[in-house]
């Protein structure tokens, strides 16, 4: 009977240490997966340079203009964190904006619609510049 208990118990500490290393292992690795961050070879692999742990405002910020038929987004970097800084749908054509992100985070969106189609934009910090890391077109089911 005391054997068992002790088989019972050594289980029961198993499991609990199993149960939160997994919970930590998807917290940690979760936020990174859920908001789509900068993956890839693109992104700066030099280990001597720390990452920011907060946004820095008063840091140098590098703009730069995402564009296309749709209009434009601009971006500002400051270290890796990425601002939205605004929108320009090209309403002559028909665009204009669902959605865009302001930041400061890790990546930045913005989603242009001309009613038929929309662009969705993803923008990152690469080496402290605004780089596209995804760029997503889709057709909206129309009222033919």
């Amino acid at each position: 009977m005391r054997r068992r208990m002790l088989l019972i118990g050594l289980w029961a500490a198993t499991t609990a240490v199993a149960v939160l290393v997994g919970v930590f292992a998807v917290s940690t690795v979760g936020a990174t997966i859920r908001d789509r961050g900068p993956v890839g070879d693109e992104v700066m692999r030099d280990n001597s340079v720390a990452p920011a742990s907060v946004p820095a405002p008063e840091g140098p910020a590098v703009g730069d203009e995402i564009a296309g038929e749709w209009g434009a987004f601009d971006v500002e970097c400051r270290d890796t964190w990425a601002y939205g800084v605004g929108v320009r749908p090209d309403k002559e054509a028909g665009w204009r904006i669902v959605s865009w992100e302001k930041g400061p985070d890790d990546d930045v969106d913005a989603v242009f619609s001309d009613g038929r189609n929309s662009v969705d934009l993803e923008v990152f910090c690469n080496q402290g510049r605004p780089t596209l890391a995804e760029l997503e077109r889709n057709t909206l089911g129309g009222d033919d």
